[in-house]
C-alpha cells in the first residue's frame, strides 16, 4: 500500500513538472509567433487594400485573367491554380484571403514553422502531464477544475494542430491560441490547483469518462469557433473602413491584411460551431442519464444543468438564425460569442460562485 501511494505521489509530481515544462515551451512558441508577425510585416501584402479601394481595376484584372493559366516547362504543361476568392453573403464584399501571419516572406514563414513546432512540443508535454495525472489518481483526469483546465487546453491545442495537419488555413490562430492557453494553465496551476485525490462516490462512474470528456472536446472546439468570430469582427471592421474610403493605421493594415477575409472567417466560425453542436447535445443527454444513475432523477434544475441548457439554446439560436434568417456577419458573430460566454460562465462562474450538486468536486 505504501509503495503504491509513493508511486502515485511520484506520478503526481511528474504531472506537475510536465505541465510547467509545457508552459515554458508555450512561452517560447508565443515569442516565435510574435516574430512571425513582425518579420511578416515587411512583405508587400496590399492585395486586400487594392481590391477594396480600386474595385474597377480589380474587376478588369479579374476579367482579363484566365481562370486557369497554362505555362510550358520543359515540354510539360503546368497548371497554375487561380486565385481563390471567398464569396460572402449576397450584396457584401468579395475579398481574397490574406497571405497569413508570415506575410509571404521566407523569414516570417521560418519563425511561423518554429512556432508551430514549439506548440507541438508543448502539446506533447501537456498531454504527458494529463496522462501522468490520470495514472496518479487511477481514474479519468478530469474530476475537478484543475484537471479539467489542463485537459481542456491540451485538447484545444490538439484541435488546432489537427486542423493544420488537415491543411486548413488556421496558422493565423496560433498567437491567439498560445496566449490564451498560457492564461488557462496559469490560472489552473495557481488558483485552481488541487492535489491528486479520489472522487466522491457519486462521481465514480463510467459516465465520468463519457460525459466530461465530450464536454471538454466541445468546449475546446467552441473556443476555436469563438476565436474565429473575434477575428472576423476585427477583419470586417477593417474591410468596411476601406470600403468607406478610410485609411487604417500602418499597424492595423499590416496585421489585418494578412488574415483570411471576413467572409472566410465568418464561414470558418460557423462550420466549427455547427460541427461540434451535435456532440454538445449528446453531452447534455449523457449528463442527464448520469444524474439519473447518481441521484435518481434526470433533471433537477441544478445551476450546472440550467446553464448547460442555456448554452445549448444559445448555440441552437445561432445555428437556426444562420440557416433560416440569413444571419451572417456581425450579428451572427455576436450571437456566437454570447453562446461561448455562456459556456465559460457555466465552467468558471457556476463552479466557483454558485452552489449545487456539481460543486461537491470543489475547484
Amino acid at each position: 500500500m505504501q509503495i503504491a501511494a509513493a508511486a502515485n505521489e511520484s506520478l503526481a509530481h511528474l504531472s506537475n513538472n510536465l505541465i510547467y515544462a509545457s508552459m515554458a515551451v508555450y512561452t517560447l512558441a508565443f515569442f516565435a509567433h510574435i516574430a512571425e508577425w513582425i518579420f511578416g510585416s515587411r512583405s508587400k501584402v496590399a492585395r486586400t487594400a487594392a481590391a477594396l479601394t480600386n474595385p474597377g481595376a480589380a474587376s478588369a484584372a479579374k476579367a482579363a485573367a484566365p481562370a486557369v493559366q497554362v505555362r510550358g516547362k520543359a515540354g510539360t504543361a503546368v497548371l497554375d491554380k487561380p486565385k481563390v476568392v471567398t464569396r460572402s453573403a449576397a450584396g457584401s464584399r468579395d475579398v481574397p484571403d490574406g497571405p497569413g501571419a508570415a506575410g509571404g516572406t521566407v523569414q516570417g514563414d521560418l519563425y511561423g514553422r518554429i512556432a508551430v513546432s514549439l506548440t507541438t512540443l508543448g502539446f506533447l508535454l501537456a498531454a504527458g502531464g494529463v496522462v501522468a495525472r490520470a495514472m496518479s489518481v487511477e481514474r479519468a483526469p478530469w474530476g475537478n477544475m484543475y484537471e479539467f483546465s489542463i485537459t481542456f487546453s491540451t485538447v484545444a491545442v490538439g484541435a488546432y494542430l489537427l486542423l493544420l495537419v488537415l491543411k486548413k488555413n488556421v496558422r493565423w490562430l496560433g498567437l491567439f491560441l498560445v496566449t490564451t492557453v498560457l492564461l488557462d494553465l496559469g490560472i489552473a496551476t495557481t488558483v485552481l490547483y488541487t492535489d491528486s485525490d479520489q472522487l466522491v462516490p457519486a462521481l465514480k462512474s463510467y459516465w465520468l469518462l463519457i460525459h466530461v470528456s465530450t464536454a471538454i472536446i466541445c468546449g475546446a472546439v467552441f473556443y476555436i469557433g469563438a476565436a474565429g468570430a473575434v477575428m472576423y469582427l476585427f477583419r470586417d471592421s477593417y474591410e468596411a473602413k476601406l470600403v468607406r474610403g478610410g485609411k487604417p493605421g500602418k499597424f492595423a493594415t499590416s496585421v489585418m491584411e494578412r488574415f483570411p477575409s471576413a467572409a472566410s472567417l465568418d464561414k470558418f466560425s460557423y462550420r466549427i460551431n455547427a460541427a461540434v453542436f451535435p456532440l454538445w447535445t449528446f453531452t447534455i443527454i449523457a449528463g442527464a442519464i448520469w444524474a439519473g444513475d447518481a441521484w435518481g432523477r434526470y433533471w433537477g434544475w441544478d445551476p450546472k444543468e440550467v446553464w448547460s441548457f442555456v448554452t445549448w439554446v444559445a448555440y441552437a439560436c445561432y445555428l437556426h438564425a444562420r440557416a433560416t434568417a440569413g444571419w451572417k456577419g456581425r450579428k451572427a458573430a455576436y450571437l456566437a460569442l454570447f453562446a461561448f460566454a455562456c459556456w465559460i460562465w457555466n465552467y468558471y462562474g457556476v463552479n466557483i460562485l454558485l452552489s449545487g450538486k456539481h460543486s461537491y468536486a470543489g475547484v
